[in-house]
């Protein structure tokens, strides 16, 4: 076998998303493709889909799945990261108010950057805080634009609904007032990897008071800006 790793298990399933790369793929066309015996080829693709890695199509054939463009985009988290702080530092100053950016980490949001008021207030969210992925803008966004059978699943138990993610996905932002936590609204937009999908949400945050009860009135344009920047950094990263 060429390039083996001497882990066999390994070197096999390594050539059966290999050979999905070049497009969707029948056990037949997959046996043909690996030359793998087709007991061995079917048990590895089967594998492969319980962790996502593989998907079926809609013919019932074999596909590259979700969980390889998930990696990717957390490759990719290096250069989000390295554009983030000056793009939210820069949102927080158009709009007086505390931004975030979030990406979604299985039932949860993790902050992986932000940017706060000079004064520290009640709705200041920090680098590594873990929050729900039932309420809030920026668990609207990153579930918006979801497959939809983990759309639809992500809806149990959320305070948003099917009809509001159809919203956002229309507005391309999403806005919450009290839905994560009472007395502070936010707004939201998505930020996307070269493939498209989206990866991570830009947010601002702040009290009511402030913020007012729609909020993206406000903000939905500086918030989508800032978003659109980082989708740019990481399609430019791509390119070059």
């Amino acid at each position: 076998m060429d390039n083996s790793s001497g882990v066999g298990v390994l070197d096999k399933a390594a050539i059966v998303l290999g050979a999905l790369e070049a497009g969707p793929a029948t056990l037949a066309q997959l046996v043909a493709a690996t030359h793998l015996a087709r007991p061995t080829a079917h048990r590895l693709a089967v594998a492969l889909e319980h962790h996502r890695l593989v998907s079926r199509d809609m013919q019932g054939r074999f596909v590259l799945g979700p969980r390889l463009a998930e990696l990717a985009s957390a490759a990719g988290e290096d250069r989000l990261l390295a554009a983030a702080g000056s793009v939210l530092l820069a949102l927080r100053d158009h709009t007086g108010e505390s931004a975030q950016l979030f990406r979604r980490q299985g039932d949860q949001r993790i902050c992986v950057a932000a940017a706060e008021k000079q004064m520290g207030l009640r709705d200041s969210i920090p680098v590594g805080a873990t929050l729900s992925m039932m309420a809030g803008s920026a668990a609207q966004v990153l579930l918006a634009w979801e497959e939809p059978d983990r759309l639809h699943r992500g809806l149990h138990g959320a305070k948003f609904t099917a009809t509001i993610l159809s919203g956002v996905r229309r507005r391309g932002w999403a806005q919450s007032v009290s839905e994560r936590e009472v007395g502070v609204a936010s707004v939201s937009a998505p930020v996307r990897g070269p493939s498209g999908r989206v990866i991570a949400a830009v947010s601002v945050s702040g009290p009511i008071e402030r913020m007012t009860r729609q909020p993206g009135r406000v903000h939905a344009n500086a918030v989508m800006a800032a978003a659109n920047r980082l989708t740019d950094v990481l399609r430019a990263t791509e390119e070059s």
